[in-house]
């Protein structure tokens, strides 16, 4: 039985680890925080390309709000070969993985420290390597919160205008215009500067370019919405996923068409008003609390606050729950502006919630099975 919700909330300090862990396809750079328990998930996060962790998540874990989730979860933040801080250039000799070689590595890590299970945080890059560790190893992964993830492989004219790009523009110059939309790169000066500098001082400019270019070169996301009589068998994620995306993010029609190729029982778009390219960066406060209930609909944390986040508008989709090898039931509606305590199951092992934005009965299911939850904030 886990007991999370009893756990002291005195302040301590929890054991870091730092390790390159060795993988059929490289070095990865790990910071592992926290006691791996076996009967508890793991936060696994991976970044986007010119990021490391640090700079990618830590406006976001050093917040004051998200120390209510890492008192009660382990994390790892893992770096793909040669994009941590002061990285050495890789040797010529080594041939920089794909990204379906950089999500299998993630397999290693997870053997490397341990854990039964994870949930994946990933951000662009890392988005789509933890969502292809799930559609790989669905046992593994318990759910997954990805932001400005592109499920879709470069065509041709992409790939020649990439090309273009890095001719005429410097590297940095090519990070922020996938980083950040247009709109933000002429307005927030001293956010791109920030980021700039992250990119030039920080980063190995040679390693910085294989990973682009191992992310430019990816495979399509091979995931197929499950129809009701269709193809029972149909590729998705089976776990419950949370998208989120800044509304002025370059990747918005993105992922949106990946969440349209979503079980929508499983899945929740979250659109940030206000927000540009990094959500996690931009609008910590409330990335961490669409986070909490994320996890609160896995059946974690039922005690957590929630202060912030208020929905504005959603499409609807029905209750449902998640039937898996676990003994927990997982809930997949999110990101109400209230948390909705359900006594009799507090009585059990784990507490669960309940939190959505329209409580829509399940018979309904066959309704709106076209349709997953979409929430603005």
């Amino acid at each position: 039985m886990v007991l999370e919700d009893n756990v002291c909330d005195s302040v301590f300090e929890p054991q870091i680890t730092e390790e390159n862990v060795e993988t059929p396809y490289g070095k990865l750079h790990c910071t592992m925080t926290g006691t791996v328990r076996s009967n508890h998930p793991v936060i696994l996060t991976f970044h986007d390309v010119g990021l490391n962790y640090k700079s990618c998540f830590g406006a976001l874990f050093d917040h004051e709000d998200m120390q209510e989730i890492i008192r009660h979860f382990p994390h790892c933040h893992v770096e793909a070969p040669g994009q941590q801080e002061g990285a050495k250039t890789l040797p010529a000799a080594y041939t920089y993985p794909s990204m379906d070689q950089l999500s299998e590595a993630l397999t290693a890590v997870l053997k490397h420290f341990g854990m039964r299970s994870v949930i994946g945080l990933g951000v662009g890059a890392g988005a789509y390597a933890l969502a292809k560790l799930a559609l790989n190893h669905p046992e593994l992964v318990e759910g997954l919160v990805l932001i400005n993830i592109d499920p879709n492989s470069k065509g041709l004219m992409n790939s020649v205008a990439n090309k273009i790009t890095e001719w005429t523009h410097t590297l940095p110059d090519t990070i922020i215009t996938q980083l950040f939309g247009k709109e933000e790169i002429e307005n927030n000066h001293d956010l791109i500067a920030t980021y700039r500098h992250y990119i030039t001082a920080t980063m190995n400019q040679a390693n910085v370019s294989q990973f682009l270019r191992s992310y430019n070169s990816r495979n399509a996301l091979e995931v197929e919405r499950p129809i009701p009589g269709g193809n029972i068998n149909a590729r998705t994620l089976r776990c419950p996923t949370l998208l989120v995306v800044g509304d002025n993010s370059p990747v918005v029609e993105a992922v949106v068409d990946c969440n349209a190729k979503l079980n929508p029982t499983k899945s929740t778009l979250l659109k940030m008003a206000d927000c540009g390219g990094l959500p996690q960066v931009d609008q910590p406060a409330k990335m961490i609390e669409a986070i909490k209930y994320f996890i609160q609909g896995m059946g974690y944390l039922s005690y957590a606050s929630m202060t912030r986040l208020r929905s504005r508008t959603t499409s609807s989709s029905s209750i449902s729950s998640f039937d898996g090898s676990r003994s927990r039931s997982h809930t997949n509606e999110l990101l109400r502006g209230r948390t909705h305590s359900r006594g009799a199951e507090e009585k059990r092992g784990r507490s669960h919630t309940d939190v959505s934005m329209e409580s829509i009965s399940t018979s309904n299911m066959s309704k709106s099975i076209s349709k997953s939850t979409e929430v603005t904030c």
